[in-house]
């Protein structure tokens, strides 16, 4: 009796001292975590972690799932636990200063109608699944608000970087200032040839409404500390002073978007209406030297691309028969850096004439590829390009040399001054300044080697309607340059956000087991089906000798080889299937195991654990109580 209520206090105590550490390490250990998850999905980049420590006031989030909805598809489902986790780990980290709700909205409520106000939109599931919500919306302070329509499992690897933008632009209300400097007329202008106003180009006009756009002299000597993105299209003899003020800027940790050409079809300077051959033989390519080779970018102004497969058929005169144009390439997804995110969710870009660049040797910036050519592309000279009448004459002498070349980069990290010794001649320092000559911040940079890439009849159709001028995209080059702005228009640690792993991962053990299967088993199937195709090819033969009325009765031999024939069919039929049946079977045999693993013997092995453990004590007690026996 004593040792019964002995042990049943021992219970009692135990089970009061497991709540009480319960209890203690919930407030101790709070805010502790650990992610075991092969690609780390629950820990976030330390881009975002400095985001979420530089939130000076509270930001509000609205989760908007419809979980009963979003059960219909399990990958919504499981993609919609992910997100919300997702979530809770960022408020988790933010010390606050992220509110997260967490709201289903229900048909005809107000939380629909909340969503539909925020921009958060609703897809229709047919039949009687009602409506999926499955967006987040912010606000700040101000009454400032941005939303994710929906959250796009495609784009799952981008779920860090949409939410932490959206996070840092409610953090940041202000306007990101560009500053602009073009060598072609983006602007409006006066058209020298016409006499008459120029419409801007549309990503300039598209540009002036997202951001603060600051048109920039060629001739000023220093640039705005309060820019946050310099834009620099078409740098055609840049005076030293420019050259040095870029430099310096790059060097305070500037973000710059570069677009230089070997051949710019979109430059008209040295036009002549009374000379129409003054302007194809005036020099159009642009350079950015020495500042691309400080950065660690090899780029020559004299090479354009020559690609055989992403060539476009177009026709350069009036009346000439369309051709295909190997200068005039149609990038598709498969030349895109995919796990970029200002290339990802893109499918078309369209260049013209562009050269390409690549990282110089010996350079400690890294260099990362946005857009590339086939492997069926060359370099040619571009005087090829400047007076061309018939794009087949391109064909000539081309000769692949299976390189992809890199079109346009993403170029990252600390430099060195292009100007060591000092400002270039001519150039000369305020009072009490003195020039840099290595990176105080990294710099972020994005060259494209293509201007045209930007005009109008590159990626839009003009049309007016009603009076309007109304554009209407047919190529994806304003999304990418808009994309590489919102990108670089946030702050360093924002861009270093970048794609993380997705967080639904194959069965490989099992789609390695499948293609195994498939390499033993392919090669006699193939043969069965032949055996098969023979064999009815040969019944057909004797079945057609007998139902020809010209022709005898069959002999018993032939009898004979009919049936053989017929049961050979039946037999090659059975086999197949069983070859057929046959793929699976090591998988069948995995899960089998797995099964076999989980509900068995993974179970047994703790039952015997706790049994051994059990008598292990049993036979300490056992033994204590005959020593005091002894005793």
């Amino acid at each position: 009796m004593k040792r019964s209520a002995l042990g049943g206090g021992a219970l009692l105590a135990l089970a009061l001292l497991f709540v009480g550490l319960t209890i203690l390490f919930d407030h101790a250990l709070r805010g502790w975590r650990l992610d075991l998850t092969q690609n780390h999905l629950y820990s976030t980049a330390p881009g975002t972690d400095r985001v979420l420590k530089s939130l000076r006031e509270p930001v509000n989030l609205y989760f908007f799932y419809s979980e009963k909805a979003a059960s219909q598809v399990p990958l919504l489902k499981a993609y919609g636990g992910h997100v919300r986790e997702f979530l809770e780990e960022l408020a988790a980290r933010s010390n606050g200063k992220l509110q997260l709700h967490m709201i289903d909205p229900q048909p005809f409520s107000e939380d629909e109608d909340r969503a539909s106000e925020l921009g958060v939109r609703g897809t229709p599931m047919g039949g009687s699944g009602g409506t999926l919500y499955f967006g987040l919306a912010g606000t700040n302070s101000t009454d400032g608000h941005a939303t994710i329509e929906f959250f796009d499992p495609s784009k799952e690897e981008f779920l860090e970087y949409d939410v932490v933008k959206l996070i840092y632009g409610l953090a940041n209300p202000k306007k990101p200032v560009l500053g602009w400097l073009s060598g072609v007329p983006m602007t409006p202008s006066l058209d020298q040839q016409t006499g008459q106003m120029r419409e801007p180009w549309v990503i300039f006009a598209q540009a002036e409404q997202l951001y603060t756009v600051r048109p920039m002299d060629p001739a000023a000597t220093q640039i705005d500390p309060d820019i946050d993105v310099l834009v620099l299209v078409h740098p055609k003899n840049l005076a030293p002073a420019m050259l040095f003020a870029i430099d310096q800027y790059v060097l305070k940790g500037g973000h710059i978007a570069v677009f230089v050409d070997p051949l710019a079809e979109a430059d008209t300077s040295g036009a002549d209406p009374r000379n129409p051959m003054a302007a194809m033989s005036a020099d159009k390519s642009s350079n950015l030297q020495p500042l691309l080779g400080a950065w660690g970018v090899q780029y020559d102004p004299h090479q354009v691309i020559a690609d055989a497969k992403q060539g476009l058929t177009v026709a350069l005169h009036e009346g000439q028969e369309p051709s295909r144009h190997f200068g005039i390439l149609g990038l598709d997804t498969s030349d895109f850096n995919r796990s970029d995110v200002v290339t990802a969710g893109l499918s078309n870009i369209n260049v013209a004439m562009s050269g390409f660049v690549k990282p110089l040797k010996g350079a400690s910036t890294r260099f990362e590829p946005l857009l590339f050519s086939s492997n069926q592309a060359e370099p040619l000279p571009a005087q090829r390009f400047a007076m061309l009448f018939d794009p087949a004459t391109l064909r000539d002498g081309f000769k692949a040399t299976g390189e992809r070349y890199v079109i346009g980069a993403r170029v990252s990290g600390n430099v060195k001054s292009a100007y060591p010794n000092g400002p270039p001649t001519g150039v000369t320092l305020s009072a009490g300044t003195s020039a840099l000559k290595s990176s105080v911040k990294p710099m972020q940079l994005v060259v494209f080697a293509d201007v045209d890439m930007l005009a109008d009849y590159m990626w839009v159709r003009q049309q007016s309607i009603f009076g309007q001028r109304v554009s209407e995209a047919w190529a994806n080059n304003g999304d990418l340059v808009l994309n590489i702005l919102d990108n670089l228009a946030g702050s360093a640690d924002l861009i270093s956000v970048r794609g993380r792993a997705t967080f639904t991962r194959p069965f490989e053990r099992v789609e390695a087991l499948r293609r195994g299967a498939d390499d033993r088993f392919r090669s006699k199937e193939q043969e069965l089906e032949q055996q098969l195709r023979t064999t009815e090819e040969r019944l057909g033969q004797l079945e057609s000798r007998r139902n020809d009325k010209s022709s005898l009765i069959l002999t018993p031999e032939q009898e004979r080889e009919l049936s053989r024939f017929q049961d050979e069919k039946l037999r090659v039929r059975k086999e197949l299937r069983n070859v057929r049946l046959s793929l699976d079977e090591d998988i069948r045999r995995l899960g089998t195991t797995l099964k076999v693993l989980n509900i068995i013997v993974v179970p047994a092995f703790l039952a015997a654990i706790a049994l051994l453990v059990v008598a292990w004590r049993r036979r300490r007690r056992v033994q204590r109580a005959l020593a005091r026996d002894k005793s």
